[in-house]
């Protein structure tokens, strides 16, 4: 199990967790709780949608992908959220994959396939992208921008 990314610069024990079903109902909990959190600190409505999106593409990988959407597995979230930046891990209980196998989605013999978009989509959203070395958690980090005033 992977601590935050020293980078990311947030302790591994500010994180709290949730670790629920493996299906894509039970795992809008932890959205919805990540989201209402973007809105007490004030996030403005499109990072906060960055996130979502992210996350939502996390959690269907990991749903799906990760753990071939079994019931009897489980997908964990931990997150963290305050003024200036937020974590968000995705872990499931697959057996991972490696990220650079994954083929470049924008090289014109893989413009057809699906595979590689998701990543893809999350490191356009987020600041910072990073797998553990199994594959089988991504961490996303999301710095806040704030408008000069």
């Amino acid at each position: 199990v992977m601590k935050v990314p020293p980078e990311f610069g947030v302790d591994d024990a500010a994180l709290d967790e949730m670790v629920v079903p493996n299906d894509l109902r039970s795992v809008q909990e932890p959205e919805q709780r990540i989201m209402a959190d973007l809105a007490r600190h004030g996030y403005d409505s499109d990072t906060a949608f960055a996130v979502k999106l992210a996350l939502e593409e996390a959690i269907t990988n990991a749903v799906k992908h990760g753990n071939g959407n079994d019931p009897a597995k489980k997908v964990t979230v931990r997150y963290y959220v305050d003024p200036d930046r937020t974590v968000i891990m995705v872990r499931d209980e697959g057996n991972g994959f490696c990220p650079g196998e994954v083929p470049d989605p924008t090289t014109e013999e893989n413009l057809e396939r699906p595979n590689g978009r998701g990543i893809m989509l999350m490191q356009c959203y987020m600041t910072q992208v990073r797998f553990n070395e199994t594959g089988n958690e991504v961490w996303l980090y999301k710095e806040r921008r704030r408008r000069r005033t």
